[in-house]
């Protein structure tokens, strides 16, 4: 991928910049169960990363390999997870930008500027954009992308072992066939969403968050 600068951030022009620019991405937005995954990575101008990308394009194990060298590699990395009771409190795009600002503030030593994948951007006491495509576009948002996503596999896999029978280490909490099935079948455990349709529809202690909850026609079906 091609190394870009983001366009209207002062300074970014001077590519000693780099090292002060910070890459977030999240993993995990839409899914009817666990956390959301928020990284930020400070990659620097010099990296060796064959392959980096945007991390929905790369197949698991280049995944986790390139997961490994990032965090050899990069000047300074944070994966931030905001939970399923955050996110019914406050919604899944607020709960995400708080994964967002805690994975920007946690890291050491800090950025001078943030670039976030999407149309939305946290608070932040630095310049920040929003970049559309930005994982694609961007290596340190590419590289952020790989963490989260990453991070998040492993975490839902290793829930499987806790919560069996909904299939977590297959589908990650995403609204496959067979978790839905697994949901009517057995009920909401913890990890679920319980503001997210159709898990609000089988749990009637779920409370609202003042956002329409997400159905299985706008969440997708993803692996």
């Amino acid at each position: 991928m091609k190394h870009n600068a983001p366009p209207h951030v002062p300074g970014l022009e001077c590519a000693s910049h780099w090292r002060d620019l910070a890459g977030v991405d999240e993993a995990g937005r839409g899914p009817l169960a666990g956390p959301v995954a928020v990284a930020a990575v400070i990659l620097g101008a010099h990296f060796d990363l064959p392959g980096l990308d945007d991390s929905k394009k790369i197949r698991p194990a280049k995944r986790e390999t390139l997961d490994a060298q990032i965090r050899q590699q990069a000047i300074a990395f944070h994966v931030e997870f905001v939970d399923e009771a955050v996110i019914d409190r406050v919604n899944i795009l607020q709960a995400t930008l708080i994964g967002m600002q805690r994975a920007v503030t946690a890291l050491s030593p800090g950025p001078r500027w943030v670039a976030v994948d999407g149309k939305q951007i946290p608070t932040l006491s630095m310049p920040c954009v929003a970049l559309v495509g930005g994982d694609g576009r961007l290596a340190c948002i590419s590289a952020a992308s790989i963490l989260a996503k990453v991070a998040r596999d492993r975490y839902m896999r290793e829930q499987d072992e806790k919560f069996p029978g909904y299939g977590f280490a297959r589908h990650k909490g995403y609204a496959t066939r067979v978790h839905l099935q697994a949901l009517r079948r057995l009920g909401p455990c913890a990890l679920h969403r319980r503001s997210f349709a159709p898990v609000s529809n089988l749990d009637p202690t779920s409370a609202s968050t003042g956002e329409k909850p997400l159905s299985r026609s706008n969440i997708g079906v993803r692996f």
